[in-house]
């Protein structure tokens, strides 16, 4: 009898462990998963902190990228998209330097999107008590494949100067959401109430606005300029003499509600505020420098893009300064101030 079992038994035994085994094997996944999860920050620590610094770095160098795309003519280095030749994903040596140019600006949208993944997944486990965090990078995790369509029309509408125009205002945007980013990251989450003046208030956001102003009609201005990205580009067919003295006005009204916001804030305990105005000033006199320098020298190609980075700095300032005039109400007397102090000093 046990003898006629034992076969029967080694069988049991056989398909116990190998059953076992398969447990085992499908509960690694969901244990490495698991342990990924906790290993995500549930709070704002030097990870997030990071990548929060990377991203904005991130969307001002591909504004520079895109510049050196377009100043050294290379802006159908890669004549197709998303390919880019008809039979080519990547550039092919006889597109020579400027395919390079070109097909690196591409690449560059693979790593701002690593990037922007990478901030999501550091906020997901803070999404209930960090929900500011979790829907700005969600929305720059949604604005990836939007700026690659985008640059994917320009290149098919043969670098048409409205279509470049469009881009880089996407760009601007993005700038601005990486920088109210790296601002609330560098906050207190509660409940926040207005820091200064309604006066105050209303004065910086008109200042704002004509900032706006002034990259808008830069782009125009650009637009019709050399700078096409391509020999055979069509301008926009504007005066550039006309439109540079146009792109002026609003650049000086900007400056002067500036200064005049400086000047009110000494006598106001807004210290955020006011160390951003100060990296603001800095940013106008640079850029308007930048702006008449080029203006007087035949627009050369590496002030006409040096004017295009500091123009996305003068957005992520100006964007800084908007956001800080509103405090957390339950935030420690001076911690917010500390850390935004420390946030104005390393965008200096």
């Amino acid at each position: 009898m046990f003898a006629a079992d034992e076969p029967r038994q080694r069988v049991n035994r056989h398909v116990n462990r190998v059953s076992t085994g398969l447990k085992s094997r499908n509960r690694r996944p969901a244990t490495w998963l698991r342990s990924l999860y906790r290993w995500l920050p549930d709070h704002v620590d030097a990870r997030v902190r990071l990548i929060g610094w990377l991203s904005l770095a991130g969307q001002l160098l591909l504004v520079a990228s895109g510049g050196a795309v377009r100043l050294t003519g290379s802006g159908l280095g890669c004549p197709t998209w998303p390919k880019c030749t008809a039979d080519s994903l990547t550039t092919t040596p006889e597109m020579g330097i400027h395919g390079i140019i070109e097909f690196g600006n591409r690449m560059l949208t693979f790593v701002l999107t690593i990037i922007v993944i990478l901030a999501f997944l550091f906020v997901m486990r803070m999404r209930a008590k960090r929900p500011d965090l979790f829907w700005l990078t969600f929305w720059l995790g949604m604005s990836i494949p939007v700026q690659a369509v985008v640059g994917g029309f320009t290149v098919l509408f043969r670098l048409n100067p409205y279509m470049v125009g469009v881009h880089f205002v996407l760009s601007i945007v993005l700038t601005i959401v990486t920088t109210v980013l790296v601002c609330r990251i560098h906050t207190t989450p509660s409940a926040r109430v207005l820091a200064v003046p309604p006066w105050f208030a209303w004065a910086a956001w008109i200042m704002a606005a004509f900032a706006m102003i002034t990259v808008l009609v830069g782009i125009l201005t650009t637009g019709s300029g050399p700078h096409a990205g391509d020999a055979d580009t069509l301008r926009t067919g504007f005066d550039t003499e006309f439109m540079e003295h146009i792109h002026a006005l609003p650049a000086y009204i900007t400056a002067g509600f500036t200064l005049l916001l400086v000047g009110a804030s000494i006598g106001l305990a807004v210290g955020p505020v006011r160390r951003f105005l100060a990296l603001l000033v800095v940013v106008e006199v640079l850029q308007i420098g930048v702006g008449l320098l080029q203006a007087n020298t035949g627009l050369p190609g590496i002030l006409v893009g040096t004017h295009m980075v500091l123009s996305a700095l003068l957005m992520s300032a100006v964007t800084a300064v908007l956001v800080n005039l509103t405090q957390p109400v339950e935030a420690p007397e001076g911690a917010t101030s500390r850390t935004s102090g420390a946030v104005a000093s390393t965008s200096a």
